[in-house]
């Protein structure tokens, strides 16, 4: 039987056929000290699937993202009210092992961030200090690279900096460590935000690729990629706090991408969608 969560304000939801959540959002809230960034997101995410978070600047889309892994825990004063469950896990729960969070549910950030280490360090990295067992690095590099779309490009100089890569290929490097570690999600914030448009390309296409065996959640500003690339979309907003007047981030809306941008059920997301404001 198909629910439909409400968070702080009605949402709109097509869940036929939804298939089994990897992540489930229950009534999560998230404040920054006394500030609540996010306010009541209900939500659940698809294995295998492409889901884009889009809204407004504030209206804690990038917030919400870095909950998924606890990325939050590293910010001071900041923490989670509700549930978020991987696999029916609250991964809040005190019993639960951040790193081992982050090694399931793994990063991409806005700009490209490699290690100040070579192409193959870079990747052996996070095998390595998480004590994966690995019975051949090489193999495991290579393997992660291919998969990142980047092996034929840097397959003669792996021992070579990172830094040496192009914008575009340091992002792809990036995906490529976090898909060392095996991760069953990959969260993107902004990927191609700081891209050309030829790179941007590059990483919707590796998006495609790697959505037949990953999770992929990103956070998007471009609406012409969500449309592109994303299977379901989640619309954001930003109104006044009832507690302290501040502006909180609230779903407004989640569907199949095509209900999103085709048949938008709430007149902010048309709103929104349309250019009338954002």
């Amino acid at each position: 039987m198909a629910r439909t969560f409400t968070a702080g304000v009605d949402v709109h939801r097509d869940l036929e056929e939804f298939p089994t959540p990897v992540i489930s959002c229950s009534d999560v809230s998230i404040y920054y000290g006394a500030f609540r960034a996010v306010t009541d997101v209900s939500l659940e995410f698809a294995d295998r699937e492409i889901t884009a978070l889009i809204g407004p600047s504030g209206c804690g889309k990038s917030t919400l993202l870095r909950s998924l892994n606890r990325m939050n825990d590293l910010i001071p004063g900041a923490r989670v009210e509700g549930t978020i469950d991987y696999h029916g896990q609250n991964i809040y729960d005190k019993s639960v092992d951040a790193i081992e969070v982050r090694r399931r549910i793994g990063m991409v950030f806005q700009k490209p961030n490699p290690f100040p280490k070579s192409i193959y360090d870079n990747i052996a990295y996070g095998p390595k200090v998480s004590g994966m067992k690995v019975e051949n690095m090489d193999d495991l590099v290579e393997q992660s690279l291919r998969h990142a779309a980047l092996w034929d490009e840097v397959k003669d100089k792996l021992k070579q900096s990172a830094f040496g890569l192009s914008g575009g290929q340091q992002q792809r490097l990036c995906i490529a460590r976090t898909i060392a570690v095996q991760p069953e999600v990959i969260l993107m914030d902004e990927p191609c935000s700081a891209l050309d448009p030829i790179a941007t390309m590059k990483i919707e296409d590796l998006m495609a690729q790697l959505r037949q065996e990953y999770a992929i959640i990103i956070v998007t500003h471009n609406m012409q990629q969500a449309a592109r690339v994303a299977d379901r979309t989640a619309f954001f907003t930003a109104l006044p706090s009832e507690d302290t007047g501040d502006r909180t981030g609230l779903l407004v809306e989640y569907d199949r991408t095509e209900v999103i941008f085709e048949n938008p059920k709430d007149q902010r997301t048309e709103d929104y969608i349309s250019g009338r404001f954002g």
